[in-house]
C-alpha cells in the first residue's frame, strides 16, 4: 500500500468507472434497470440478494482506489536514504489521511466477500446442473444451495474479520487481507476446472438424447463464456496471492521492487474488472432475439398507424369532396353546363377528391401494404397464422340439408410447442433446469424463470 504509486490506484479508478459504464449500458439494454427494482414481479428473495451483492461489488472496490488514489497524489513522493525516492511511507502521512487507510481497507474485505458470494453461488449452481436427475428438480432443496448458504456466510465474516484483527499495522493489515481473499478466490477458481472439464461431454450428451438446438446453443455460451472468465479470475486472484504471501514473510523481495509490485497490481485489476463483466452478462443475458423483434415490431406498430392515419384522411377527402359536389348547382344540359362541371371537377382536385385523385391500386400495389386492401395491423398476424395451415375445408351442406362442419388442418408446430415435444421426447435422466434457465441467479420455487424481454412486442391473435 505505501510501496504502491498513486498511478496504479489511478488505474484501478479508471478501469472502475469505465466497467461501471458498460453496467449501465448493458442494463438499460437488458430491461431498461427493471432488474435492479427491489419490488419487481420477476425477481424473488434469493435473485435479490444475488443482485444486490453483485452490484455492491465493484463500487467499494472502486472506493478503495479511488481514496487510496487521492491520498497517494496528495503526500507523494519521499527521499528514504537507502530506497531512494519512493511513493512516501504511511508513516509520514497526516495523522487524519492515517486514520483513513482502516476504512478504506475493510471497504475492500467487505468488497472482496460479495465477490466470493457471486462466484460460490454460480459454481454450485452449476454443479448442481450437471450432477442433478430428474428427481431433483429443487434447487433451493438442493445440498448444493446449502452449501453455497454456509460458504455465503464464511466468505462474508471471515474476510472483514482478517482486517479487524490485523488493523494495528497497515503493511500487515493489506498483506493478510490479500493473502485472504486471493486464497479465496483462487480455491473457488480451481473448483471450476472440473466443471469445465466435463462441460463438453455433457453437451455431447443433450444433442444425443435430442435436446432442442436453442438450449444447446445457450448452454454453449455459458460454457465459453465460464472458460474465459476462470482465466481473468487467475489474473485477478494469483497476483495478488504473491503480493501476499511476500507481505506475510520477514523479508518483501517483490513488495521492494516497484516494477514488480506495480505490474502485479495492474494485472490484478485488470482480471478483476473483465472477469466481474463476464459475470454481469451471465447474471443477465440479453436476449438479441427478442430485442431485435421487439424493435421490429415497433416499427411495424408505428408502420400501421401511418397507414391507418392515411386511410383516415383519404376518407376525410372524400367526404368532403362528395359534400362539395352536392353543393355545385345543376344547370341545363349542354356545352356550357358541361364546362361548368369540368371547371368545377378542376377546382375540387385541390382536396384531393377530383379527377387525379381516383387512383387505380395495382394487385402488386395491394400485395405491398398500399390502399385500402392491406391497410390493417392484423394481416400481418393473418400471415403469421396462414404459414401453419395446410388447408382449411368451410362448412358445407349435403343432400337432405344436413351441414358438415368444415376443419383446419395443422402439418407445423410452433416453436413452443416445439420446445414442449422436444422436452417429453427427451430421457427423463434430465433436469428440467435444462431446458428452461437462463441465468444461474433466476430462479424462483425451484425452477429457472426466463427474465421477460425488454421491451415487449404487440400481442398476436391465435386461431383456436
Amino acid at each position: 500500500m505505501s510501496h504502491t504509486s498513486a498511478a496504479t490506484f489511478l488505474i484501478w479508478s479508471v478501469m472502475g468507472f469505465g466497467f461501471w459504464t458498460f453496467v449501465l449500458f448493458h442494463l438499460w439494454n437488458f430491461d431498461r434497470f427493471k432488474c435492479l427494482r427491489w419490488n419487481s414481479p420477476y425477481s424473488g428473495a434469493f435473485k435479490r440478494i444475488m443482485t444486490y451483492t453483485y452490484m455492491l461489488t465493484i463500487p467499494l472496490i472502486v472506493i478503495y482506489a479511488v481514496g487510496f488514489a487521492v491520498i497517494k497524489y496528495k503526500v507523494g513522493y519521499s527521499f528514504i536514504p537507502g530506497h531512494g525516492i519512493i511513493p512516501t511511507p504511511w508513516q509520514l502521512w497526516p495523522k487524519h489521511l492515517q486514520r483513513a487507510i482502516f476504512p478504506l481497507q475493510l471497504t475492500m474485505s467487505i468488497g472482496w466477500s460479495f465477490e466470493m458470494v457471486t462466484h460460490i453461488e454460480e459454481l454450485c449452481f452449476w454443479l448442481f446442473l450437471l450432477n442433478s436427475g430428474s428427481m431433483q428438480q429443487d434447487w433451493f432443496r438442493s445440498m448444493y444451495f446449502k452449501v453455497w448458504v454456509v460458504g455465503s456466510i464464511v466468505a462474508i465474516i471471515y474476510m472483514p474479520l482478517v482486517t479487524i484483527f490485523t488493523r494495528s499495522d497497515p503493511l500487515k493489515c493489506e498483506a493478510y487481507s490479500f493473502l485472504a481473499g486471493s486464497l479465496g478466490g483462487l480455491s473457488l477458481t480451481l473448483w471450476f476446472m472440473p466443471i469445465l472439464w466435463t462441460f463438453p461431454s455433457f453437451l455431447g450428451k443433450l444433442r444425443r438424447e435430442g435436446v432442442d438446438m436453442a438450449t444447446i446453443v445457450r448452454l454453449t455460451t455459458f460454457y465459453e463464456l465460464n472458460a474465459i472468465r476462470v482465466i481473468f479470475r487467475f489474473l485477478f486472484v494469483a497476483p495478488l496471492l504473491i503480493l501476499g504471501v511476500d507481505g506475510v514473510r520477514t523479508h518483501h523481495h517483490i513488495n521492494e521492487s516497484p516494477f514488480w509490485t506495480e505490474l502485479l497490481t495492474m494485472i490484478a485489476g485488470v482480471g478483476c474488472v473483465v472477469s466481474s463483466a463476464i459475470t454481469l452478462v451471465i447474471f443477465f443475458p440479453r436476449n438479441r432475439h427478442s430485442e431485435v423483434a421487439a424493435k421490429m415490431a415497433s416499427r411495424q406498430d408505428k408502420s400501421a398507424q401511418m397507414r391507418t392515419f392515411q386511410t383516415t384522411q383519404m376518407s376525410d377527402n372524400e367526404s368532403l369532396y362528395a359534400e362539395h359536389m352536392n353543393t355545385i348547382p345543376m344547370k341545363g344540359v349542354g356545352i356550357t353546363s358541361m364546362d361548368t362541371y369540368h371547371e368545377n371537377m378542376h377546382t375540387t382536385s385541390m382536396y384531393g377528391g377530383g379527377a387525379n385523385s381516383n387512383q387505380q391500386f395495382s394487385p402488386s400495389d395491394m400485395e405491398s401494404g398500399h390502399g385500402l386492401v392491406r391497410g390493417h395491423s392484423h394481416d400481418i398476424e393473418e400471415e403469421e397464422v396462414a404459414k401453419e395451415i395446410v388447408s382449411f375445408q368451410p362448412n358445407r351442406r349435403v343432400d337432405g340439408g344436413r351441414t358438415v362442419e368444415g376443419n383446419v388442418t395443422i402439418v407445423r408446430l410452433t416453436e413452443e410447442n416445439k420446445k414442449k415435444h422436444d422436452k417429453h421426447g427427451v430421457a427423463n435422466t434430465l433436469n428440467p433446469f435444462v431446458h428452461n434457465f437462463t441465468s444461474p441467479i433466476d430462479l424462483v420455487s425451484g425452477a429457472p424463470r426466463s427474465q421477460p424481454p425488454p421491451t415487449r412486442a404487440p400481442t398476436t391473435r391465435t386461431r383456436r
